[in-house]
């Protein structure tokens, strides 16, 4: 079993930046590939960005690539997701997720371990 706690969520403007974190415990972090989904009001959770157990390989949603970087430290069981020239419509609660796959996975179904979201803001 994995455990995860997301922090660094809040309320920002347009065009600002947040790093979200996600601090694992339980299994050892670097046999679990990471992922970061999100969830909009009134519609489906959605895959955002992944990376490889050993952080070599990353992977973004068309959306947020060039905007969005994310990466771990296996060292400190910690994923991140720096989130820059954030827009509106990136407001949701963003979820980070462990999957046992040898693979970077982007459905959400292949994700066991879930944290509980960090809510991101994005308004004037």
């Amino acid at each position: 079993q994995v455990q995860l706690v997301e922090a660094g969520g809040g309320l920002v403007q347009p065009g600002g930046s947040l790093r979200l974190s996600c601090t694992a415990s339980g299994r050892t972090f670097g046999n679990v590939a990471m992922g970061w989904f999100r969830q909009a009001p009134g519609k489906e959770r959605e895959f955002v960005a992944a990376i490889s157990r050993s952080g070599g390989v990353t992977r973004y949603a068309d959306s947020v690539k060039g905007r969005f970087t994310i990466s771990r430290d296996n060292t400190k069981s910690t994923v991140y997701l720096q989130v820059n020239n954030l827009k509106p419509e990136d407001t949701a609660v963003y979820y980070c997720a462990g999957s046992p796959l040898l693979v970077i996975a982007v459905a959400s179904t292949d994700y066991n371990y879930w944290g509980q979201g960090t809510q991101v803001t994005v308004s004037p």
